[in-house]
């Protein structure tokens, strides 16, 4: 999958990333399934075509993550912290949404990325 620079900005805050993009259906049914770590500046982005309600899993994830859902704007609808692995239990999306960005789980409260910031990356 393609690599490109993401940053999550706050109030008087910016955190840099390198996610995957998985942009095919195949490439976002997998996700980060069966990865068995995840570097704490390191995430995978699930671009959509239209603006839509997202529901995720965790089915074969082995490793916690938090789940960050993404406005046509750009802006955090909401964030899904620390997704427990393996759990089938769907995690939703607070409104339509055009991306979710995972990273490692408990990264978002470490470093203070909460609903309202805004996600940019190369599309």
């Amino acid at each position: 999958m393609p690599q490109v620079p993401l940053t999550v900005t706050g109030t008087g805050t910016s955190h840099h990333f390198l996610v995957e993009v998985a942009s095919t259906g195949e490439q976002q049914q997998r996700g980060l399934m069966f990865r068995r770590s995840l570097a704490p500046d390191r995430g995978m982005i699930f671009p959509f075509a239209q603006p839509e309600m997202a529901t995720f899993w965790m089915k074969d994830t082995l490793i916690p993550l938090d789940l960050i859902f993404v406005r046509a704007d750009g802006t955090i609808a909401n964030v899904a912290a620390n997704a427990v692995p393996m759990d089938l239990a769907l995690i939703p999306s607070d409104g339509p949404v055009t991306a979710v960005l995972e990273i490692a789980g408990g990264r978002a409260a470490q470093l203070g990325i909460r609903a309202g910031d805004r996600v940019s990356w190369k599309q």
